[in-house]
């Protein structure tokens, strides 16, 4: 699975690499940029003047008359402006001039006719209008060569510096206006600013016409408001850096660049009329680069930008002059795309290395914090390093990889589920072939009662798991006297079921050698020593039981103490010392107590797993409880019977809690002298 991943992982990155099909949503990415963090309008370098709607209404349809034209320029130059740009191009003769007239009324006496012919065009009025006064004439672009057109268009000088000329955009031929026009202007500059029926991301800095480098209005705009020279050098990154006065500015590699868009203000466009009437106040004209445009209906040339707004073209050009002005760039690298396949790379990567191994809410939360991370480092590039990365597909890839990474994993967990199922039912066979060995290591008291019925013995073991560590083991040493163990290992489950076995067969051992109790688990201690690797050890009470005279001979090493009860008299605790649990002191020699049962008289041995059994509440069964439980016994219950009362008492007392620890049982009645066989 982590295979699959990883082939995804490389078809993202190489889709993020050669695809033009990423451009679409790295378009939006970065209008959403734009619209999160818009330009902040911190300086007002630019007007503009607005041939309106109303102005058409005062002053007639378009195209105006040059000389109406010239009346406009030359009441903005009253203004002083630091220059003026026209987004109007004039390639056409003026067909209202008097020679114009002449030719389209024929009718006209021959000395009229004559009369005004002698006059200035409106073309050559209009161009006398511009002469000297900072206007800058806008050339638009064409992919073909205008027959009125084939010269290269004017332009101001562009020193060059370690520029690939065959990267700038080029187009073969250009439209500008009429060349009367034309030279008297003081530039000329591009009034290309993108398709009509597109969003506005890119404009042209500089493009190359006809093998002439021509700078965009609104630059060559600035430019004549400074009296400088351009120069365009190669920069780092693929970039170039268009310089002039104190300007300074990154672009792509072609002349092109990323505009910074404000919010269009409506309110700040100066509509024609009112400068026709003198109803402008001089500040906002004074000093400012007017920009002259048309926005009236029929006529219409608006653009739509990353804001989502629909501004008028002539406006672009005022975004450019701003962007220059506040020294505000935006640019994207030529290794940008490397850049994102190389933070996709790694986001997946290390999604693939770590998910495996770690919980859902930790994977969920390494995934959405490398796309927190991606849409950090993505912002701070543009709003502090007016750079242009794209989050969207590296956060789109770290998805899809995190889903594939989650989608291998939870397949591989089903897997090793499935494995572990069938390994658990497994080990719950060989479980529970367990418990069938151990309980079958455990012997049957009633095979030992023998015909005399001089005793009567009875015992139970329930583990707290489904192998334990308690076991109790009871045989005749020979024809009168009654071995007896009940012992407990320290631990639960297999390992102390292991330990048992082989701690009842030394116990076992070292009985059938002989001896006092004590003598038998000390010599059990050393055998048991020497096989217990894990250190584990063992509570056990043994007693040895004379059948026909009663006398008990015991020890305890640590374990819980019994109690004995005499007929119609109360259960007690039987607290002789014998010693601390087997393998806990080595040569430890263990102490030998007696005492003579009286007929009838019983003995219970139980292990700490029925004293410390637990109700939900988390109490104790405790010493107390089994001592009122067993003076409740009557006192003709058989040992089996006991236990049954003793059990059902502890499991009432437990209320369905899960039992802590394994809970072992026995009890053994004297019958007395009388109940011995006949001799004979």
């Amino acid at each position: 699975m982590r295979l699959l991943a990883l082939v995804l992982l490389a078809a993202l990155s190489l889709f993020i690499l050669l695809s033009p099909s990423a451009r679409a949503l790295r378009n939006v990415v970065f209008d959403g940029y734009q619209r999160l963090l818009p330009l902040e309008r911190v300086t007002e370098p630019v007007a503009i003047v607005l041939i309106d709607e109303d102005a058409l209404l005062h002053y007639g349809q378009w195209p105006w008359p040059r000389t109406r034209l010239a009346e406009l320029v030359t009441r903005i130059s009253a203004y002083q402006p630091a220059a003026i740009g026209m987004d109007l191009l004039f390639p056409e003769p003026d067909r209202f001039s008097p020679g114009a007239i002449v030719d389209e009324l024929p009718i006209l006496p021959a000395t009229l006719a004559q009369a005004l012919r002698a006059f200035p065009s409106n073309d050559e009025r209009f161009a006398e209008a511009i002469r000297g006064r900072n206007v800058i004439m806008g050339i638009a672009a064409a992919d073909y060569v205008d027959p009125r057109f084939r010269d290269p268009p004017r332009a101001a000088p562009v020193l060059t510096s370690h520029v690939r000329d065959e990267r700038l955009r080029s187009q073969r031929g250009h439209i500008a206006s009429l060349d009367v026009i034309d030279a008297a202007a003081a530039g000329h500059g591009l009034l290309n600013s993108g398709a009509e029926d597109q969003v506005v991301r890119i404009v042209p800095y500089v493009e190359r016409i006809h093998g002439v480098i021509v700078p965009a209005l609104g630059v060559e705009a600035l430019r004549v408001a400074t009296r400088a020279g351009l120069r365009l050098e190669g920069g780092a990154g693929g970039l170039l850096a268009l310089r002039f006065a104190d300007f300074n500015t990154r672009m792509q590699n072609d002349g092109t660049t990323w505009l910074r868009f404000s919010h269009y203000d409506p309110d700040r466009a100066i509509p024609a009329q009112a400068v026709f009437t003198g109803n402008v106040e001089a500040e906002r004209l004074r000093g400012k680069i007017v920009l002259l445009g048309v926005s009236g209906l029929g006529v219409l040339d608006y653009k739509t930008t990353p804001l989502g707004e629909f501004i008028p073209g002539v406006a672009i050009h005022g975004q450019v002059i701003e962007n220059l002005f506040n020294d505000v760039s935006l640019v994207r690298l030529d290794a940008a795309a490397f850049l994102e396949a190389a933070a996709l790379a790694l986001c997946g990567l290390l999604l693939i290395a770590y998910v495996p191994r770690a919980s859902a809410l930790k994977a969920i939360h390494l995934a959405l914090g490398l796309v927190v991370v991606l849409f950090g480092a993505a912002i701070i590039a543009f709003h502090h390093l007016h750079m242009l990365f794209d989050f969207a597909w590296p956060a789109i890839g770290t998805v899809a990889v995190f889903t594939s990474a989650i989608v291998g994993t939870l397949t591989e967990t089903e897997r090793q589920r499935r494995v572990l199922r069938d390994q658990a039912a497994q080990m719950a066979g060989e479980v529970n072939a367990a418990r069938r060995i151990q309980m079958g290591l455990l012997p049957d008291p009633r095979e030992l009662l023998g015909d005399g019925r001089r005793f009567q013995l009875a015992a139970e073991l329930e583990p707290a798991r489904t192998v334990g560590g308690d076991f109790y083991d009871c045989f005749m040493l020979d024809r009168r006297r009654l071995f007896l163990v009940v012992a407990d290992v320290s631990g639960k489950g297999l390992p102390a079921a292991l330990f048992m076995a082989s701690v009842k067969s030394h116990l076992k051992s070292a009985a059938l050698r002989g001896g006092e109790v004590g003598d038998v688990l000390s010599r059990a201690q050393e055998e048991i020593a020497r096989e217990n690797p894990e250190q584990l050890f063992v509570t056990a009470f043994a007693a040895i039981v004379d059948v026909e005279s009663g006398e008990v001979e015991f020890t305890n090493a640590g374990h819980e103490p019994p109690f004995m009860r005499t007929p119609r008299g109360a259960p007690e605790r039987v607290m002789d010392a014998g010693g601390p649990p087997l393998c806990v002191l080595q040569e430890f020699r263990y102490v030998t107590w007696r005492r003579k049962l009286a007929p009838g008289e019983w003995l219970c041995i139980v292990t700490d797993g029925a004293t410390e059994a637990m109700n939900p509440q988390r109490e104790f069964f405790g010493v107390e409880r089994l001592r009122t439980s067993l003076s409740w016994m009557p006192e003709d219950a058989e040992p089996a019977e006991l236990i049954r009362r003793l059990r059902d008492d502890i499991g009432r007392f437990a209320a369905g809690a899960e039992a802590a620890d394994d809970i072992t049982l026995l009890v053994l009645r004297w019958m007395g002298t009388e109940a011995a066989p006949d001799p004979s």
